[in-house]
């Protein structure tokens, strides 16, 4: 009968010996793969330092001044692009959860809707993000409509958000559609409408499938809300150009450049996580 001093569980000599040689072999692993890093990286800055016209490139791009003068007005217009960001996204999931339902219903009374679902997604993703920003952008403040603003920043977010929902609608559709339809037949047959079905049982299994796709296409959307700039609206990359028309010294782009960087990458990483945690081996979307 065991006693509390042996009902302790410990692992044998040779689990301690595996577990032992797993450590020793991931440290080992971790110093080459380091000290590879290190010998790579050195060889291609040293290369890059003594390459002809480096001083040249160090001065138009890398001017330490420049960049420390440039970096609150920039910092400053990226705060824009994540306001945009944030507003666009929300938008965008809400229109493209609504193109979606429309393109799943069933039935020949509900054939307007998926026609003009359709045509909605045909359109917008026919069309260059560049060009829907120049139409609305540009003709939507000369339109002078009432009730709606002159802004070109509101006429931005537009284009984002119609451009993007047409891409996030089609990401939806297949998350909609992956769910097996004796899920629908289930939900029927407990006495649940079509909507209280489409609400209670497809879409929370929908959305968990569709999550990872939306997080990529959601780290697109931090980086195409600088193209407003295009606009006249005075963000991170519109602020980088105003500094550099000053002097025709580009290391305000850079900086522009490293702030979406380090807005973008922890975003992916995260992306790249979920996916994995969800078990999906790649993931892929405008969005």
């Amino acid at each position: 009968m065991p006693t509390a001093d042996t009902d302790v569980w410990e692992p044998s000599q040779i689990q301690r010996e595996r577990a032992a040689w797993r450590r020793r072999r991931a440290l080992r692993s971790g110093t080459i793969a380091a000290i590879s890093t290190l010998v790579v990286l050195g060889v291609v800055a040293m290369l890059l330092v003594s390459s002809p016209g480096w001083e040249r490139v160090q001065a138009t791009y890398f001017d330490w001044d420049r960049a420390r003068d440039s970096f609150p007005a920039v910092l400053t217009g990226l705060w824009l692009n994540i306001r945009v960001m944030m507003v666009c996204a929300v938008l965008i999931v809400a229109l493209s959860l609504t193109i979606a339902v429309m393109r799943t219903l069933r039935g020949p009374i509900a054939f307007p809707l998926r026609l003009l679902g359709t045509i909605y997604v045909d359109v917008f993703r026919g069309l260059p993000l560049l060009l829907v920003l120049f139409l609305l952008g540009f003709g939507g403040p000369a339109l002078n409509l009432a009730g709606l603003p002159r802004s070109a920043l509101f006429w931005g977010c537009a284009a984002l958000v119609l451009s993007y929902s047409a891409y996030v609608a089609e990401v939806f559709r297949a998350g909609i559609e992956s769910v097996h339809p004796s899920q629908r037949l289930a939900g029927r047959s407990l006495g649940l409408t079509y909507p209280q079905t489409l609400r209670h049982v497809v879409l929370p299994q929908a959305w968990r499938r569709v999550l990872p796709p939306l997080m990529n296409d959601l780290v697109s959307l931090q980086k195409d809300s600088g193209l407003i700039a295009v606009l006249g609206v005075i963000d991170a990359i519109r602020a980088a150009q105003i500094e550099t028309a000053s002097d025709f010294n580009y290391t305000p782009y850079v900086v522009a450049g490293v702030l979406f960087i380090c807005l973008t990458i922890p975003m992916a990483r995260l992306t790249d996580w979920f996916a994995r945690k969800q078990g999906f081996h790649g993931a892929g979307g405008m969005l």
